[in-house]
């Protein structure tokens, strides 16, 4: 090439490829850029995208003079546009998995359709009444094409869609999807009657024993210059890209196998069929092998077919892998548990079955016994044990599960470990590390023994006899003989405690390994024993991080002397605290138990420690328990709260979180005559949480009398305004200005704000969590520069004002209103004052759909979902005028003219406005049926006969024809007219909101 050639070469290749203001179809089609753009690395937009684009333009329907709509004109610039689709198309190798994931079922519809019709297929011909052999090859690799699209489309239509979770409404983008989804089931309706035909024509392209061709961009550039030509030289199998046989046989094959495997839901006898296609594909995978060019088999689902396929239809001629999965499913499906246990022992021997299938049997049948089927139990201990000599062969840990089964042995369980462990290994063929995994894992069962009995029972085992050397027996057996209870204790605190016989072990971190797992306080302290009869040196109670106990009694845990007892109190206490977060109430007693057993009689500090803490458990085991329904805590749990809050014992390490509960347990329960008459004046002054109790009791006792004696409200509103305020600092600025800082929280309070909201989140009580509600409403209406108030119920209780503004958060209360809604809400989500409150912060957020939403479930929770009127109290003017409002931003406008008709007095002035509108969100001439009021209907009229719309006229004037609008009906019919109106219109809003 010369030099000025290169130069030209460059500068062309170098050009922008989109010239500015020109779409990229039109610039494509102008330039004949189409190849060299796909031949970039990263061409945009991508292949697919242009495919839309092109198709988009060509199907676009025209307009003619007398403005009526016309199918899309059969130009040359149209069909121009469908040949660079089909170019596209050739480029990717017409790869449906690519096509299919890109494309939506419309538009490849059309791709299809065009490429049936520039191969030549004669319109309105049955695909099943050509015959595939005497066709061009691009002919009939067209119809395979189409065909195989189909019976994929049908078997993709058939599994579950995750739907995308809709965002605002909006009606041109809701109208634009459903007219998508009309059209997608429309075509997968005629797809679907077809489908019988097209399993037909690829069942006949299984027999063809010729080679086919698919359409390339050269031979699609070649139709379009000479169309007969280019015919002829496809019919002599000269141009297009090669389909060997074997490569579309094994493409066909998959996709009916899958066809088949969906039909048989309705019809088991297909899946023989589908069973005969996958197995076909899976040798024509191998026949092909890495020469294939064109076919692309999802080897991983097709492995899945072919499992599914043989559990569904057994047959002798499978693999042995395959018969297992068949036997295991069918024994399960019977119930027959003993044969699954015998498969899993033969498959030891040949290792056929995945370790994730045998684990995901187990994990079944532990469900199964976990849902009281006892008799399970022995059956999930065999089919463990399988598993895990499956495992230790193969060179894998021990699992948590075998342990915890083997925790206490019996004799059954050696005699069937042991014959598993036989029937596991084949001594004769066995290799060396097979032999050496069996020999340690037997080892180690005697060495976990504590039972000599037992050790024997293994030890003059033939298998062990075998596999362990002299030497190796010896030493093992001079190991256990010395094994002897070694530790006792000096001090005894509770002799009942520690009168149970301890052995040594050899493991320590096998021995730490269950001192982490259990939760039995017996065996605990026999670990610990052990583990202490080894070593001295080491502290076992920070073997795991996991273990916590609260800063206020570590100091007096770690403080006892005895390093076993030590250990075994902080233990026994963290677990009991896990337990009970985890909401394991039962192990938590049985380990608090234990530990107070242990502590009475040498601490009293910390015995009125567990005492508490056993105190907190039982309010939490009664409040998840039987309170839920309402019933009563029993009367010796209420004077055990009361013994707690009155507990004036000196230097006991006290949690704040027992306090929060006591005195939430006592609001929600109504034991308001106690926190306001009986509770001592010591307490009110040195527990926080007892004050604010004491005050939300004497409020909600005080709500029914008179404004003028509500004196306990007061004291309630100074309180929590003196923890919601800050407290301010100055300081001199470089430029010798003083400016005001304002720090996080005010000490002067009670409690933090963190703390008061942490007490409010225990409450359950509605009427407590309501006057609550309403004092930080009132208390966030009360700033100057608030612009939306937020309603509440009883909020006229409260102060109208604060002193010094500046003092207050109001920062901080916005955020606690959110919040104490969020949670009163998941409390109780239908209480309809605490949804309109939701709805004012949404509505005073410029939320204006999510304000909608709650104000519309407001009215419905109160009104058997509008089946009943609203009443009046809870859609106030205030809240109407807000729904308006709501409306009208979100250019809703029919919306706001029909919820006009629902003040006290109809706005008509903002009605007639917003029917002014035509740009306008809604259903519009669609909500006419909801409006009840004549003189709107009436201005309608007017309003579409002014603007010519003479469509939109008539069902204006069909809405004021209907007779129960009359104004001469009686007063009772034309409410009645209203009120049905109004529940239809509320309804269809919450459809659309909700």
């Amino acid at each position: 090439m010369s030099a000025e050639a290169a130069d030209r070469e460059a500068a062309t290749s170098s050009r922008p490829c989109t010239p500015p203001q020109t779409s990229w179809f039109e610039f494509l089609l102008e330039e004949s850029l189409l190849e060299k753009h796909l031949r970039k690395p990263c061409p945009d937009p991508a292949p697919v995208q242009l495919i839309v684009q092109f198709l988009e333009q060509a199907s676009k329907p025209s307009v003619n003079e007398q403005n009526q709509v016309q199918p899309p004109p059969d130009n040359k610039r149209n069909r121009i546009l469908k040949l660079l689709a089909l170019k596209v198309a050739a480029h990717l190798k017409w790869d449906l998995d690519i096509l299919e994931k890109s494309l939506s079922v419309p538009v490849l519809n059309m791709l299809l359709n065009e490429l049936l019709c520039i191969s030549k297929v004669p319109p309105g011909t049955k695909h099943v009444d050509m015959d595939l052999a005497t066709l061009p090859p691009t002919t009939a690799m067209a119809i395979l094409l189409y065909n195989r699209w189909a019976i994929r489309t049908i078997v993709q239509s058939s599994f579950p869609v995750k739907q995308a979770k809709p965002g605002p409404p909006q009606l041109s983008v809701m109208n634009q999807m459903q007219q998508e989804k009309e059209l997608t089931e429309n075509i997968l309706k005629v797809l679907k009657e077809q489908a019988s035909d097209s399993i037909l024509v690829l069942e006949a392209a299984l027999k063809l024993n010729k080679d086919l061709y698919v359409h390339t961009m050269r031979t699609l550039d070649l139709l379009a210059v000479e169309p007969g030509m280019v015919n002829g030289e496809t019919e002599s199998s000269t141009a297009g890209l090669k389909i060997r046989t074997e490569e579309m046989q094994c493409q066909v094959c998959y996709d009916l196998g899958a066809a088949y495997f969906q039909q048989g839901s309705t019809n088991s006898a297909v899946y023989e069929n589908a069973r005969e296609k996958f197995f076909r594909t899976k040798e024509l995978i191998a026949e092909i092998g890495s020469l294939s060019l064109h076919c692309t088999i999802d080897e991983k689902r097709l492995a899945g077919y072919c499992q599914a396929c043989d559990v569904l239809v057994p047959s002798d001629s499978t693999s042995q892998q395959l018969t297992s999965y068949s036997q295991v499913h069918i024994c399960l499906r019977s119930d027959n548990y003993q044969d699954v246990v015998k498969i899993f022992i033969e498959d030891n021997l040949t290792f056929s079955l995945p370790v994730q299938f045998r684990q995901s049997v187990l994990r079944e049948l532990f469900q199964k016994a976990q849902q009281g089927n006892e008799a399970l139990d022995e059956i999930c201990f065999k089919v463990c044990a399988c598993n895990t000599v499956r495992d230790i062969l193969e060179g894998r840990a021990i699992s948590v599960q075998f342990n915890q089964l083997f925790l206490r042995p019996n004799k059954e369980k050696i005699d069937f470990l042991l014959e598993v462990c036989s029937r596991s290994i084949n001594l004769e063929k066995a290799s060396d590390s097979l032999k050496g995994n069996m020999a340690a894992f037997l080892k180690n069962v005697c060495l976990g023994l504590e039972d000599l009995q037992y050790v024997f029972m293994i030890s003059s085992h033939e298998l062990f006899i075998t596999l362990l050397k002299d030497e190796e027996r010896k030493l093992l057996v001079d190991q256990m003989r010395k094994r002897s209870p070694r530790v006792n204790l000096c001090i005894k605190p509770v002799t009942s405690f520690y009168d149970i016989p301890a052995s040594a072990s050899v493991n320590i971190g096998q021995l730490e390994h269950q001192l982490i797992l259990s939760v039995d306080p017996w065996r605990i302290r026999q670990i610990l024993i052990e583990l202490h009869g080894m070593t001295s040196e080491r502290q076992f109670w920070t073997v795991s991080n996991k273990w916590e106990v609260p800063s206020v009694y570590s100091g007096v845990i770690l403080g006892i002397k005895d390093s076993l007892t030590r250990d075994l109190v902080y233990i026994l206490m963290a677990k009991g605290l896990h337990c009970s977060t985890v909401k394991d109430f039962s192990h938590a007693k049985q380990l608090f138990a234990a530990c107070l057993e242990l502590v009475t009689e040498f601490s009293p500090k910390l015995r009125q420690v567990m005492l508490n803490e056993m105190l907190l458990l039982d309010i939490h085991t009664h409040e998840a328990g039987t309170g839920q329904s309402g019933e009563r805590p029993p009367s010796d749990l209420i004077s055990r709260v009361r013994g707690y809050l009155e507990m004036r014992l000196p230097d006991i390490p006290l949690r704040q979180v027992i306090a929060e509960e006591c005195v939430a347990f006592m609001l929600n329960w109504r034991e308001n005559e106690y926190l306001t008459l009986q509770v001592p004046a010591f307490l009110l002054q040195n527990n926080p949480y007892v004050k604010l109790g004491q005050l939300l009791a004497a409020t909600c006792k005080e709500l029914p009398g008179p404004k003028e004696s509500r004196r306990t409200a007061k004291d309630l509103w100074e309180v929590v305004v003196q923890i919601c305020s800050v407290s301010s600092q100055h300081k001199r600025g470089n430029d010798g200005r003083v400016s005001l800082i304002k720090q996080r929280e005010s000490t002067l309070g009670i409690m933090y704000r963190s703390e008061l909201l942490s007490f409010i989140k225990k409450l359950r009580e509605p009427l407590v969590l309501t006057i609550i509600l309403s004092l930080f409403v009132k208390l966030h209406n009360v700033r100057e520069d608030i612009v939306n108030d937020i309603t509440a119920e009883h909020i006229s209780i409260w102060p109208s004002s604060i002193p010094n503004l500046q003092s207050v958060d109001f920062e901080a209360v916005a955020i606690t209103v959110k919040e104490l809604v969020r949670y009163a809400l998941s409390i109780n989500p239908s209480t309809h004052s605490w949804l309109i409150i939701q709805a004012d912060i949404y509505f005073a957020t410029n939320q204006y759909s999510a304000a909608l939403h709650y104000y519309l479930q407001a009215g419905a929770v109160c009104s058997d979902f509008f089946n009943k009127a609203v009443p009046p109290d809870v859609y106030t003017d205030q809240v109407i005028k807000r729904m308006i409002k709501c409306c009208s931003l979100l250019n809703c406008h029919t919306q706001v003219a029909i919820l006009c008709q629902f003040l006290r007095e109809i706005d008509y002035k903002t009605a007639f406005k917003s029917l002014q509108e035509q740009n306008s969100h809604d259903a519009m001439d669609s909500y006419y049926d909801y409006i009840w009021d004549v003189t709107i209907l009436e201005y309608l009229t007017y309003l579409h006969h002014k603007r010519g719309e003479t469509d939109k006229r008539q069902i204006a004037i069909k809405a004021i024809g209907q007779t129960e609008l009359n104004a001469s009906n009686p007063e009772e019919v034309l409410q009645l007219a209203a009120q049905r109106r109004k529940k239809k219109f509320l309804q269809a809003m919450a459809k659309l909101y909700f």
